[in-house]
């Protein structure tokens, strides 16, 4: 049952990570949509 909760712990690490890394992704692909709008105008 420890080892369970343990993996447990360890998989939501990885999603927290995943998810961080997924959002600043997201937050650079944004900021460089909005410089080469910005660049049209």
């Amino acid at each position: 049952m420890q080892t369970l909760t343990q993996s447990y712990r360890g998989l939501g690490l990885l999603v927290r990570l995943n998810r961080d890394r997924a959002l600043s992704g997201f937050a650079v692909l944004g900021a460089l949509t909005a410089g080469a709008w910005l660049a049209t105008l």
